[in-house]
Parts: C-alpha cells; structure tokens; sequence
C-alpha cells in the first residue's frame, strides 16, 4: 500500500506540471474567445478558416477534459486506496487504473517536447523510392504501409492526395495528408533516407540486396503563410491516375504532377475529380514542401553560426531496417534499436519516435 501511495503522490505531481505547462486558465480563456467567434453570423463564410478555429476549439476542450478527467481519476484512486485496507482485490484494482492514469500522463508529457510553431498541426507526408528499381519501389510501399499503419494506431487520419504504384510492383511515389494533434510535430523524425537490407524477392538468385527510399515532411499551412512560387518555375503536366489511391481516383488525363524546377521539388495529386481540384492540392503540396524546405535552411544557418550541428541535414541517412542476416532496425541519430522488425514495420514507431524527440530537446 505505501508503494501505492507513492506512486499516487508521483503521478500527481507528473500531472500538476502538465497543468502548469498547458497553463489551464489559459487554455479556458481560449475556448471561450474560439466559442465566441464560432457563433458569431457568417463564422462558416471562409471554410478554410472556420475549419482552422473549429479545428483549435476541438483540441484546447479535448485538453481540457483530459487533464481534468485525469486529476478526477487520481482523486478517486486515492480515495479508494484509503478505503481498501489490505483488501488484494481493491489493491489490485487501484493498481490497474494508476498504470493506466501513467500512460495517459506519458501520451500528455510528449506535448513538452514540442517548441515549433507548425508542430502541433497536420502533415504532409511523401515517399519517394530512391535509385534500384523494384526493390526501392517495393520498400517505398512497405513504408507507406508503415505509417498506415503508425496513424492508425495513433487514431489519426490518413488522407491520400497521390498514390502511383509501379508497373511490377511497388510505388513510384505517394503523398499523405496526416491529421491530428502533433501530427507535424511527430513526423518530423522521420524525414530523411530509410535503408532496407534483405534478400530480395526479386532476385532469382536469391541474393542481399540494399534499397532505399526518402521520406519528406512538411506542415500543413494555410494561405495567410506566404510562400513566393513563380509560374515561370513551375513544369506542370498532367497524366492518368493509376493505382489503389482511393475510390475516387480519377482514371481519365486529370492528374497533375508540379515540378518546381529550382528545387527539383515534385508535387502531385490524382485523387480529385477534375484536373483543377488537382492542380489546387498539388500547388498547396508544393508550397508546403518549399515552406519546410526554407524553414529547414534558416534553422541550419542558425545552428552554424552558433557553431552547433544541425540536427537532421536534408536527405541524410537517419534509419536502417536490416531483415537478413539478422533482424534489427537502428536509429542512426539515437542509436535507439529494436530487433522486433516485424512490429516497427507494422506501425509500431512510437519508440524511435521519442527517443529522436527526447534528443532532440536534450540538445
């Protein structure tokens, strides 16, 4: 029971911090300005707005019942404790619920290792397979799969903007939109090259072979950010969906690929109904990426001249999935490393996730 009682006061503890790092009052007085503006006449007249504070309203009241849903729990397991004598049963069950009181605060406790503005919004997420044909192809569809599978889990929501599937097998490419809270903030470990080591199912011989794929993140932002794109930049072409990209893909000449020359950045879309609505998302792609692509360099150039390294250099190597001759997959960046492939190919990142986040911060 005392061991029980500590862990009582350590939770409560974890949980006063968390008050005190969300500032509740804060969080009060914006639910009721975001209410205010939301029954205000004409509040829905500019959707992508009214999304934006519907959206905020969603997420500052979810923050809200949470924390105070979980000062309820700890409140009521401490009062049960002192009820439960040495009744095994009532110990068992005070137990339970504090194990799963901790594991809400850990979800919470993420929140602080987030600083950036974009972090806590949605993302845009692309996969490109990178030179060695349908190897490369094929892990570039077994990582879309991958984050699938991660959003699932995480209860988010995964929306395909392009999805262009190889003519043996795998994909050329494919773009997401990943919704939910901290869904930039969270992907933003990813970015970087993703190396596969197995025996290839492709090759007759049966020999180890070494692909790779690139894995781009950038923030969700809305048309107030100003992002400067010259149409004398962009090749835009257009061509016929193709592929498991949705129910709604297009199979006439509607999709768009964008190329912004000056970069090299491509952004496509092909699962809207007419060739317009694809130009829109891909433009809304591209401005996205050009957006992450500037705010990365800022960061690097601040990291240099305060003589410190930048944390994740565009295009670097940042992970390694090894299948044959053994089982492992290794963080470069944390060493962080797991020999249970299987699950982290299934979705289960959350581990290397944080541990780049933790040193990230630590830094």
């Amino acid at each position: 029971m005392t061991e029980l009682r500590e862990k009582t006061a350590e939770l409560e503890g974890r949980l006063a911090e968390l008050e005190a790092f969300f500032d509740v009052a804060s969080l009060e007085a914006e639910a009721e300005e975001l209410g205010e503006e939301m029954s205000r006449p004409g509040f829905w007249d500019d959707p992508e707005t009214a999304r934006e504070v519907s959206g905020r309203f969603s997420r500052v009241q979810g923050r809200m019942r949470l924390l105070h849903d979980l000062r309820e729990r700890l409140s009521d397991s401490g009062e049960l404790l002192e009820l439960s004598g040495e009744d095994a049963g009532l110990l068992r069950e005070v137990e339970e619920e504090l194990r799963r009181v901790e594991g809400s605060l850990e979800e919470q406790e993420i929140a602080r290792l987030f600083s950036g503005e974009y972090d806590e919004g949605d993302a845009i997420l692309t996969i490109n397979p990178g030179a060695g044909g349908v190897d490369s192809q094929d892990w570039a569809e077994m990582l879309a799969r991958m984050y699938r599978r991660w959003a699932e889990r995480r209860g988010f929501a995964l929306e395909v903007i392009e999805y262009t599937e190889g003519e043996e097998a795998g994909i050329k490419s494919a773009t997401f939109t990943v919704k939910g809270e901290y869904a930039f903030g969270l992907l933003s470990a990813e970015r970087g090259i993703h190396r596969l080591v197995r025996i290839s199912p492709f090759d007759a011989g049966g020999r180890r072979h070494t692909s790779f794929a690139s894995v781009a993140v950038a923030p969700v932002v809305g048309e107030a950010v100003e992002v400067e794109v010259e149409e004398k930049d962009l090749k835009v072409d257009t061509y016929r969906a193709s592929g498991a990209g949705g129910q709604h893909v297009n199979k006439t000449d509607s999709a768009v690929r964008i190329t912004h020359l000056p970069t090299g950045i491509v952004a496509q879309c092909q699962n809207e109904r007419s060739q317009h609505q694809n130009r829109e998302v891909a433009m809304r792609v591209l401005r996205a990426r050009l957006f992450e692509l500037e705010r990365e360099k800022r960061e690097q150039e601040i990291a240099a001249q305060s003589g410190e390294k930048a944390e994740n250099e565009w295009g670097s190597q940042i992970r390694s999935y090894v299948l044959h001759p053994y089982k492992l997959v290794k963080d470069h960046r944390t060493n962080e490393e797991t020999a249970n492939v299987d699950r982290v190919l299934d979705g289960e990142l959350d581990d290397l996730v944080y541990a780049f986040l933790k040193s990230r911060t630590a830094a």
